[in-house]
C-alpha cells in the first residue's frame, strides 16, 4: 500500500521552504516519512536553476527593490522563473524507486497532474514538445523545474491562479522570448479559490502516481520534525 503525506504550508518565505525541503528530503531517504507533497505560495521571488542564463534576469535594481523580489540561485532544472502570491508552487518529495525510475516520465506526470486539474475549470491544458511545462495554447500557465538525487525528488511546479502576470516582466521566464504567460483566472475571467485549486492538485496527483492512502500533514508537526532531526 503506497501512502503520500500532503502538508499545506500556506504563505512562506522560499529558503525557509527550501530548507525544508532539504531536511524533508533527507527524512525521505531516511525511510522516516513516506512520499510527501508541499503545496504553499511565496513572496515575490525570481529563482534561477543551474542551467539558467543570468541575462534572463532583465529587472532593474529599483524593479527588484520596488517590488520587494528576492533572487535566488538554486540547485533545481531550468532556467528562470518566478513565484508570488496567487500562485500555487508545489514541492513533491517522493521516492521514484517506488513509482517508475524515469525523470521523463515523472516530468510528464507533473504535466498531467495541471492538465486535469485545468479540465476541471473547462481550461484545455496541452503540452509543448520543446518545452516543459502546461500551456494555453501558446501561454504558459505552469512551469516545471525538478532534482531529483539518489531517485528522490525535489522542487517541482509553479501553477499560475491568480498570480499578478506583470512581475514576469522582470524576467524572461524559463528563457523563452517568444511565448506569453498566463493564469487560471486570466483564463476563466474570475478570481479562483486557492484552496479548492489545492485540493484539486492534491487529488490528481494521488491519481496519477497511483497512491493508495492521502493523509493530510500538519505543517507545525512537519516543522516539528524536521527540527527534532537536524
Amino acid at each position: 500500500m503506497r501512502e503520500l503525506f500532503y502538508c499545506d504550508l500556506g504563505f512562506i518565505d522560499y529558503k525557509v521552504a527550501w530548507d525544508l525541503q532539504k531536511s524533508t528530503f533527507e527524512l525521505r531517504h531516511n525511510k522516516k516519512l513516506p512520499d510527501i507533497i508541499f503545496l504553499l505560495e511565496h513572496p515575490h521571488t525570481y529563482t534561477l536553476g543551474k542551467t539558467a542564463d543570468k541575462k534572463h534576469l532583465i529587472g532593474s535594481d529599483d524593479f527588484l527593490s520596488g517590488n520587494k523580489i528576492s533572487v535566488y540561485d538554486i540547485d533545481r532544472g531550468g532556467d528562470i522563473t518566478y513565484h508570488g502570491p496567487g500562485q500555487i508552487v508545489g514541492y513533491p518529495i517522493i521516492d521514484l524507486n517506488e513509482w517508475q525510475n524515469d525523470t521523463h516520465k515523472y516530468l510528464r506526470a507533473l504535466e498531467e497532474v495541471i492538465i486535469r486539474t485545468c479540465s476541471y475549470y473547462n481550461i484545455i491544458g496541452t503540452r509543448v514538445p520543446k518545452y516543459t511545462g502546461v500551456w494555453i495554447e501558446d501561454r504558459k500557465i505552469a512551469a516545471i523545474g525538478i532534482k531529483v538525487s539518489r531517485w528522490i525528488t525535489m522542487h517541482g511546479f509553479a501553477f499560475n491562479i491568480n498570480t499578478d502576470l506583470s512581475l514576469f516582466s522582470g524576467i524572461i521566464p524559463c528563457g523563452i522570448s517568444d511565448k506569453e504567460v498566463t493564469s487560471l483566472q486570466k483564463e476563466t475571467g474570475r478570481k479562483m479559490d486557492i484552496q479548492e485549486v489545492k485540493s484539486l492538485l492534491v487529488k490528481n496527483f494521488k491519481e496519477v502516481f497511483s497512491y493508495d492512502v492521502l493523509t493530510s500533514f500538519p505543517k507545525e508537526e512537519l516543522i516539528s520534525l524536521n527540527f527534532s532531526n537536524s
